[in-house]
């Protein structure tokens, strides 16, 4: 595993899938508090065909096109406890169809045993910083719907900004954005 991209967030780390990763992904993915609120992640046991065939894949082709990220390339990240190696979580970026452009969004989920100890918040500003620092993406998007008050605060604390409300799959979501410029005079970059 120590080829793989990985991200350093301090008590985490992002690292891209692995095909160890699929048990874990399916058991966080089969947790009613994750697929409530992103009901398309929802696992069964053919996620290895998906991890195999797709995300790794998907995974490479978006590294080896860094740092011009343009069209539908997509990252997959796993939330990995430093202190126990553990999957905990994912954090991911790609393309949102339901978005006008430019339309990158990212998306996130952690196991209900890992909540509110603000690991989280500091996956999604390691991906930010990669993304800002290393790609050539100048605006994020992020969508969640309103009653998931733990994500929106989330996403407010790592600096987004509140653009409205729109429907997705007759569902009211609030969307939030974030550009390069902001981003970096809010991080002294």
């Amino acid at each position: 595993m120590n080829n793989l991209f990985t991200i350093d967030c301090g008590e985490i780390l992002l690292r891209e899938f692995s095909m160890e990763d699929v048990d874990a992904l399916y058991e966080l993915t089969s947790q009613p508090e994750v697929y409530e609120f992103l009901p398309d992640w929802r696992s069964t046991r053919a996620r290895l065909d998906g991890v195999t065939n797709y995300e790794i894949p998907e995974n490479k082709e978006f590294l080896s096109a860094v740092p011009h990220i343009s069209g539908h390339n997509y990252l997959r990240l796993g939330m990995i406890l430093k202190e126990t190696g553990e999957f905990i979580g994912f954090c991911n970026t790609g393309i949102k169809e339901e978005l006008r452009e430019p339309n990158r969004e990212i998306a996130y989920a952690i196991s209900k045993h890992y909540r509110n100890r603000g690991y989280t918040t500091k996956a999604i500003k390691g991906l930010l910083q990669y993304l800002f620092d290393q790609t050539d993406v100048e605006h994020l998007n992020a969508v969640v719907v309103p009653r998931n008050v733990s994500s929106n605060k989330v996403i407010q604390k790592c600096g987004f900004y509140f653009n409205g409300e729109m429907e997705i799959d007759n569902q009211t979501h609030y969307h939030y954005t974030l550009n390069k410029a902001q981003w970096k005079s809010e991080n002294n970059h």
